[in-house]
């Protein structure tokens, strides 16, 4: 990113015998030097990338769109929500003449980390239901691709442009524009490069937000960060608004998530390299993956599962730190021909659909994915032990 696009252009160079400039300057200089250094890091990855679809290609098939869609997965995380901002308020910039509307289905508000999220970062959605998805000239999906499960189109709809960074079992989209590196952690990782390589300034706001999207999504799941990811870190770590910052760190939990933890604590129990966990009911979607992430770092595990009661489905997050089996692929193992899911190579998840939800069902189910889960990973183990165990 050019100097410029960063910041307003600098004032002359002192000349001999002026005092000598200012603290608050020479620390200005220097993060500018950082700046310029990152961000020729970060248009050098993306010129290395292998089949790249570059920025300005996208808007040039965007050109003479004069409705946009930018959306993404349904009941979206933070990396999908910063994903969609950040493609929306580069696309305004880029193409003024185009109205862009932003807008994500399944976003109610849990009283979690997500909806924190979405708070702070004030991104103005537009209801799903209001929307006429046959009224856009275009559709940007981020973080997902048609035919997924969470994917908010229907079968007959296809966006123009397609950016996301999950493997997919059978052929590219049939998009225009498609951008799939799954050597990336991040979606919102990839839409920085974006802004690197077409200059397009990057607001402190943004950049909090996007910042802590990509931290986020590289949770807990260790060996995700791509060349790409660490760049965009550095980079947004520079020009990032350290109060926001803050704010989406440490946001208010209600009880619910404490509830939660001690749930998963409780019944936590490891087999071998391999931890399960199951939560009761929930109230906000991310919990389980949440936990996933936070029992995977138990020192004598590799692999972490946790199950959870969500309306009539039984959803379960799944996270590694191994190389053997991927996440995708395990998940997939577990759910076949019960549920759906997928996933990335140390972070994965699904559901298994429910027809009564009584106690008795969900612990069927739930047997079914533990021997799955065991045989999988070649765990013969016959009973887990306790993670926490029971204080008498």
């Amino acid at each position: 990113m050019s100097r410029s696009s960063q910041t307003s252009a600098e004032s002359p160079a002192a000349s001999p015998g002026a005092p000598p400039p200012s603290t608050s300057r020479l620390m200005t200089r220097f993060v500018e030097s950082c700046i310029q250094t990152v961000a020729g890091s970060a248009v050098a990855v993306e010129q290395g990338f292998k089949g790249r679809p570059k920025a300005r290609r996208l808007l040039r098939l965007l050109a003479d769109k004069h409705r946009i869609l930018v959306t993404a997965h349904r009941h979206p995380d933070p990396d999908a929500l910063a994903s969609v901002l950040a493609m929306s308020k580069l696309l305004e910039a880029k193409l003024p003449d185009a109205a862009v509307t932003t807008s994500v289905q399944g976003h109610g508000g849990s009283g979690g980390m997500n909806e924190a999220f979405l708070r702070l970062a004030n991104l103005k959605l537009d209801p799903w239901e209001e929307i006429d998805l046959n009224s856009f000239d275009a559709i940007v999906l981020l973080d997902c691709q048609p035919g997924f499960t969470y994917s908010p189109l229907p079968p007959d709809s296809y966006p123009l442009a397609v950016i996301d960074h999950h493997r997919a079992r059978g052929k590219r989209p049939a998009s225009a524009f498609c951008d799939i590196r799954t050597d990336v952690g991040a979606a919102t990782s990839i839409v920085f490069s974006y802004y690197m390589d077409l200059e397009v300034p990057i607001s402190p706001d943004l950049a909090a937000i996007m910042l802590y999207a990509i931290e986020s999504d590289l949770a807990g799941a260790a060996g995700t960060p791509g060349e790409l990811d660490n760049v965009a870190l550095s980079t947004l770590t520079l020009l990032a608004n350290t109060r926001k910052l803050y704010q989406m760190r440490y946001v208010d939990l209600p009880q619910s998530y404490f509830i939660v933890f001690a749930s998963a604590l409780a019944n936590a129990v490891y087999y071998e390299t391999a931890l399960m966990s199951h939560i009761d009911q929930i109230e906000a979607l991310e919990q389980p993956a949440v936990m996933a992430d936070f029992l995977l770092r138990f020192e004598k595990v590799q692999y972490s599962l946790v199950t959870a009661v969500y309306e009539n489905r039984l959803l379960l997050s799944l996270r590694t730190s191994g190389s053997r089996l991927s996440a995708a692929d395990l998940a997939r193992r577990l759910l076949r021909r019960i549920g759906e899911g997928g996933g990335h190579r140390c972070k994965a998840g699904g559901y298994i659909p429910l027809e009564t939800g009584s106690p008795t069902e969900i612990e069927r189910k739930r047997n079914v994915l533990r021997r799955r889960y065991l045989r999988a990973l070649n765990i013969r183990q016959p009973r887990g032990i306790k993670l926490v165990p029971t204080v008498k």
